[in-house]
């Protein structure tokens, strides 16, 4: 049993906990982290999600994801997740997202990380993702309108992109 902990609109620990896949009340918010694994050539490590999977079983998905569980903090929660689904040891301990959207059960917590990484470091967790591979923007795009990828924004995938070097929200001038 998976249990998780519940925050209030503020990003305050309630002191709750929920099971998932229990429905909270409207005022209580959970958070979910999202690793996007970008390479020097520009391209994404993306995963294909096991046909099992109950929410876009079949699709690919960025690098690695999933809910903070009880106890844990958004760090702690994107490195769990990245060694889960992807066998990666990748410290975040000293990580921020960045950045972070709102959504009506929480809170999308987007880590970017810039590294080479060969897909043969990789030992994805059988029972979570059934593929890797690496894609360019345009590539994801396509997936995207050809319905295998599963459907974020475009203009989300291009700020993840766009921000891979910045870890602010504007553009450095030249």
């Amino acid at each position: 049993m998976e249990k998780f902990d519940l925050y209030d609109k503020n990003r305050i620990r309630t002191g709750e906990t929920m099971v998932r896949g229990e429905t909270s009340a409207e005022e209580y918010l959970h958070i979910v982290v999202h690793i996007c694994i970008i390479d020097s050539a520009g391209r994404m490590l993306i995963q294909k999600r096991c046909d099992s999977k109950k929410n876009w079983g079949g699709m690919w998905d960025l690098s690695a994801g999933g809910m903070a569980v009880e106890g844990e903090d958004s760090c702690a929660a994107a490195e769990r997740e990245t060694a889960e689904e992807l066998g990666l040891k990748i410290d975040f301990s000293s990580a921020r997202p960045a950045f972070t959207i709102n959504f009506p059960h929480g809170f999308d917590d987007y880590y970017i990380i810039n590294r080479d990484i060969e897909l043969s470091e990789i030992s994805p967790q059988k029972e979570e993702v059934s593929d890797v591979s690496f894609a360019g923007i345009d590539e994801i795009f396509s997936m995207i309108d050809s319905g295998t990828f599963v459907p974020f924004y475009k203009s989300l995938i291009k700020m993840i992109f766009d921000m891979r070097y910045t870890a602010n929200s504007f553009a450095e001038r030249k």
